[in-house]
């Protein structure tokens, strides 16, 4: 803040005294004009307008659009060290800083971005890590434009500070430089903390409580951990690589994780604690129950959901094909039904796949799609095909029960509905088809039942997500929710802002903490800091 509000200080100094120092000596001058007046009067107005304009934000390079749809490499290279420094320079350092609390989990956003503006990356990592466990993927899937970025002082009159880059900037440049120690947990308090599901929630959870002294395990359905992280977030988005090293970090700390395990079928939340004997429960199993349009023909074959699409994609390696023999049919005209980053994801994959043609078919106009618009612009860099104001009511198949055609209706826009944005009304009796040979309905999902059928005292609403108070606790006693089964289908970061409170009440109902001392999420190696005190970067 002081470095930006000196040199406008140093500015108006010299300008009053000038304009003070003419009016002496006109004063005793009864002939004076009133050009010497207006003179120093233009030339301080002109002084204050003519300040250096700010550099604009830094362009980040990324694979050309041409070259990215054949391969499934993550499309952004990053800022180098140079743009990163001269990007976080961009940042006014303001006293009551609006993107603070933009951010779910209320990163120090300043303080980090300020650190970078030194040279200091791993500190700047590390001042990230304090309320951040997934810095890595935060800065590359969360929405920033919607959320810090949005509120950016800067960004009033010009480009706001590119926030969730230099968080990915200092986060890979921590781990790729093997920067990464872990730090001094609290001593072990003989509480057991069971947590359900492994997606950004639970690894949230994970961290804050074993880092105070818990014993934790984490109950996976899948083979693999990370929930949506691996199985519904493409490669090119988001490397596993990066997820893996986050789940190997938090073992590394003490956190066990069990796969496979399916919460509700294998033991219940009841068995968790009479046979288990855990002190706690938190569920954090999102919202992966598939939803359909419920028209004719979505029981053809070459039909699927979003979700299965993509597990089969991300999860189960579809991509690599043949080296990983997961069926998947790849098709040559493909059609997803979506305007989310779920329905880009899928389509962009769908063209990575080989297919010769992808549609998307979305029922509003452009500027009301909630996708991220860097995740619209890529996809139609890349050749996707929108089909907007227009509605699928039909697939036909052919006598084997293979889908080969989608009849659509299209739509027009009428008054703003209850979300604030313009209705899409069906025009009547105007109806379009082409050929497709896939179709992926990627239109959302519901909770997963199961926690609920097979826990009947912990109360759900009429959408079927958990109940829960500000500080995660559902209605069945030392069991606690977060993510997506409390919210529906939401952001990551926001899941992780849910789970940071249930962490906080599930310390304070078991060791009676108001608000814990959770300690840093990384330590910063001695020999490093050593050098940067000798070597400071400028």
């Amino acid at each position: 803040m002081s470095e930006k509000k000196k040199p406008h200080t140093k500015e108006k100094k010299p300008v009053k005294p000038k304009i003070e120092e003419k009016k002496v000596k006109k004063a005793p001058t009864k002939t004076s004009t009133k050009t010497p007046k207006k003179t120093p009067v233009k030339k301080a107005t002109t002084e204050k307008k003519q300040t250096p304009p700010r550099p604009p934000r830094v362009k980040m390079s990324e694979q050309p659009p041409e070259v990215r749809i054949k391969n499934f490499d993550e499309v952004p290279y990053g800022l180098t060290p140079e743009q990163a420094i001269a990007e976080a320079k961009r940042c006014l350092q303001c006293g009551k800083p609006k993107c603070v609390a933009g951010c779910p989990v209320e990163v120090q956003i300043p303080e980090f971005i300020g650190l970078i503006a030194e040279g200091k990356f791993v500190e700047a990592a590390c001042k990230i890590k304090e309320t951040n466990v997934l810095p890595a993927v935060c800065g590359r899937v969360c929405p920033q434009e919607t959320q810090c970025e949005e509120v950016c002082i800067l960004g009033r009159r010009h480009d706001p500070i590119a926030i969730g880059w230099l968080e990915k900037f200092c986060a890979d440049y921590e781990r790729l430089g093997g920067h990464i120690k872990l730090p001094k947990k609290q001593k072990d308090n003989g509480k057991k903390v069971a947590i359900v599901g492994s997606g950004p929630a639970g690894l949230t959870v994970a961290g804050d409580l074993t880092l105070l002294g818990y014993s934790v395990t984490i109950f996976e359905a899948f083979h693999k951990g990370g929930g949506v992280l691996v199985y519904g977030i493409p490669e090119f988005r988001l490397p596993k690589e990066i997820v893996d090293i986050e789940i190997n970090y938090l073992e590394r700390l003490g956190v066990e994780v069990k796969y496979n395990h399916v919460i509700g079928r294998c033991k219940s939340i009841d068995e968790l604690f009479s046979k288990d004997a855990y002190h706690a429960v938190f569920i954090a199993v999102g919202a992966g129950l598939p939803r359909f349009m419920n028209m004719p023909g979505e029981n053809l074959n070459g039909v699927y959901s979003a979700n299965e699409y993509l597990t089969r994609s991300n999860l189960m390696k579809a991509y690599l094909f043949p080296d990983y023999n997961t069926p998947l049919i790849h098709g040559r005209s493909v059609t997803v039904v979506g305007g989310g980053n779920v329905a880009m994801d899928c389509a962009r994959t769908a063209m990575r796949l080989g297919s010769a043609k992808v549609t998307l078919v979305y029922r509003r106009a452009r500027e009301q799609m909630p996708a991220r618009n860097e995740e619209i612009h890529h996809a139609e860099e890349e050749g996707i095909i929108f089909k907007l104001l227009s509605n699928p009511v039909e697939i036909f198949g052919d006598e084997e029960g293979r889908a080969t055609k989608i009849k659509c209706q299209r739509y027009e826009l009428g008054e703003p509905d209850d979300s604030g944005r313009r209705r899409p009304i069906p025009i009547e009796n105007d109806y379009f088809e082409y050929d497709t040979d896939i179709v992926i309905i990627a239109i959302g999902n519901n909770s997963n039942p199961l926690i609920a059928a097979t826990t009947p005292d912990i109360e759900i609403n009429k959408w079927g997500n958990i109940v829960v108070d500000s500080l995660g606790r559902t209605s069945k006693k030392f069991v606690y929710a977060a993510g997506d089964i409390v919210t529906g289908a939401a952001t990551v970061i926001s899941a992780m802002g849910g789970a940071r409170q249930a962490a906080i009440g599930i310390h304070y109902d078991l060791m009676g903490e108001i608000e814990p001392d959770i300690p840093t999420a990384c330590e910063m190696p001695d020999e490093w800091l050593d050098e940067e005190k000798d070597e400071p970067v400028t």
